[in-house]
């Protein structure tokens, strides 16, 4: 079974479907890595579900598959390894991950990729790779405290304990808990209400800047949306019908 993306709705399903907990070995990396950038591209997908099934979100890393790698090996890999994870985060459209089981290591950091992360009473997060004797190389140093602050990050990191979905979510580290059997329904939900826009961007790319820098970039996209046919669509809307009955295309 490999990744595939499924699309209904508007909603892109990037289904990461290795059986039986989703390792993820380089061959499973490179195919998500050109799941997201078909998702980014195509018009029909406004928003993007990453899920795992209802076993697992992804266990982490093909471990077999890295005792085989030296360190010239893994120099030559790493750099493919943290684009693939990036190429989720690029995606320019709301992006949620709906978290059952374990994610773990790598899984645990491609949730971190996502902008909303549901996770069910079942889920344990983690990013174990200090009992390997590695550290996170997925982007889990950087972008796992960038969300849940570096004390806390570092509380994950240097232990390696795993922490279930109650202390998940009072970390920060998932946004909301559900039952298990409901994680993806939920999921597909949150994303389907959402229409692509400039936003996602805005944020992003204000948080990877100084605030003068990011204000010229809202101002830049805010002005912007002055031109666009969903703006007179939701203030007229708003004006005939009162807020939050704009249909947008």
């Amino acid at each position: 079974m490999n990744p595939r993306l499924e699309v209904a709705e508007g909603v892109g399903t990037l289904c990461l479907d290795r059986p039986p907990m989703n390792a993820l070995n380089i061959a499973t990396q490179d195919r998500l890595k050109e799941l997201a950038e078909e998702a980014a591209r195509r018009d029909d997908v406004r928003a993007v579900v990453v899920y795992g099934g209802e076993k697992a979100f992804a266990a982490g890393a093909d471990i077999k598959e890295m005792q085989a790698m030296d360190h010239t090996a893994m120099v030559l890999r790493a750099r493919a390894l943290q684009d693939a994870f990036t190429a989720v985060v690029r995606i320019p459209k709301p992006v949620v991950a709906a978290a059952t089981g374990y994610a773990l290591g790598g899984g645990c950091e491609l949730a971190l990729c996502a902008d909303y992360r549901i996770a069910g009473e079942n889920a344990m997060l983690g990013q174990p790779e200090i009992l390997l004797g590695l550290i996170p190389g997925a982007g889990g140093t950087q972008r796992l405290s960038r969300l849940i602050g570096p004390s806390k990050a570092k509380d994950l990191i240097f232990t390696g304990r795993m922490v279930k979905a109650d202390e998940a979510l009072a970390l920060g580290l998932v946004d909301r808990v559900v039952p298990a059997d409901e994680v993806y329904a939920e999921a597909h939900a949150w994303a389907a209400k959402l229409a692509q826009g400039p936003a996602k961007e805005a944020i992003d790319t204000g948080l990877e800047t100084d605030i003068e820098t990011g204000l010229a970039v809202e101002r830049n996209w805010f002005t912007g949306l002055f031109a666009t046919e969903d703006r007179e669509r939701g203030i007229r809307s708003f004006v005939e019908e009162g807020p939050g009955k704009a249909r947008f295309l």
